[in-house]
């Protein structure tokens, strides 16, 4: 095993990765930061404020998934290049939660020349997350957990407004370093990128000793899904009730995304389901050039909503 720190490609993060005798790369553990506590959505908080998540039996309020999206894209940097930023896919279906102060590990493992599989874990191996990071229009590991969502979900309660096809009114959204993003994300991407667990020279303006190679900083791939859903809920699902992610691909098709860059999103809803906790529903964000049309991204987001936590719930 080889041990090296921004090398070739991934100059831009300053990151110590592992390479193993498979052509694995890993990175160190890193302790992601909690920024949801605040969060806010249908009037009520989410299940990232430590009194709503007991009340759901959880060891602790969640950090987002996405955020654990960062320590992959330094490892994808190291085997792409900049082309991640360009046509990456990151792809993942999220197993157990983690709390403020514990520690993750990614691991990126080629498959083919444009094709990996993707891990995290816990100090203890407690797997977080597992899916795939590709280029281009290779095969996803959302691709058939996507197409269980077409099937018949059976009688609903809290997303039975919800059908295929459902698309909302396009809506213009920007991401500057010091603009809010709601109250579904209180925080700046000032304020994320002073706590992001691999910070980039790419992700900085010219001014603040940035050196994107596209001549303008860009957006990480963590902060794609709070661009996407920047305007609040689209869909009618009844509450109040909380939610949580339980999948979640980044792709970006035309990319990078850009600071200051305003974007058309629109979103349509491709799948419904329920398991034995949850009813969830499947959203696909497409994020276009406000000004000229191209396709720079497209977020697919697979939410929950816990039955538990609502109130008009059958017994």
């Amino acid at each position: 095993m080889a041990v090296r720190r921004g090398t070739m490609a991934a100059m831009s993060f300053d990151t110590e990765i592992t390479t193993g005798d498979d052509g694995s790369l890993t990175g160190p553990f890193r302790a992601p930061a909690q920024m949801l506590a605040d969060q806010e959505y249908g009037g009520h908080a989410s299940v990232h404020d430590d009194a709503e998540a007991a009340k759901l039996g959880l060891a602790g309020a969640p950090i987002e998934g996405p955020t654990h999206f960062s320590q992959f894209d330094a490892l994808a940097v190291e085997q792409w290049g900049q082309s991640w930023f360009e046509q990456g896919c990151i792809s993942s279906h999220f197993f157990n939660m983690v709390v403020d102060g514990e520690e993750v590990q990614a691991t990126l493992t080629p498959t083919g020349e444009r094709t990996a599989t993707i891990g995290a874990v816990k100090r203890d191996g407690t797997p977080v997350l597992a899916g795939t990071a590709t280029l281009g229009d290779a095969p996803t590991e959302l691709d058939e957990r996507r197409q269980r969502g077409l099937q018949d979900p059976g009688e609903l309660f809290i997303v039975d407004q919800l059908e295929i096809g459902m698309t909302s009114d396009p809506v213009t959204v920007t991401m500057g370093f010091d603009s809010h993003n709601g109250k579904l994300y209180p925080f700046t991407l000032r304020q994320k990128l002073d706590k992001i667990t691999e910070s980039s020279s790419w992700y900085e303006a010219a001014a603040s000793g940035g050196d994107s190679p596209w001549g303008s900083p860009i957006v990480p791939t963590e902060m794609l899904s709070v661009l996407a859903h920047q305007a609040g809920a689209h869909f009618p699902v009844r509450g109040p009730a909380v939610g949580l992610f339980i999948d979640l691909e980044v792709r970006f098709v035309d990319g990078p995304v850009f600071v200051d860059q305003p974007y058309e999103v629109v979103h349509t809803l491709v799948g419904i389901g329920q398991s034995r906790a949850v009813e969830s529903y499947w959203t696909e964000s497409t994020v276009t050039h406000a000004d000229s049309g191209v396709h720079a991204a497209t977020v697919l987001l697979h939410q929950g909503v816990f039955k538990a936590s609502y109130a008009d719930y059958p017994a």
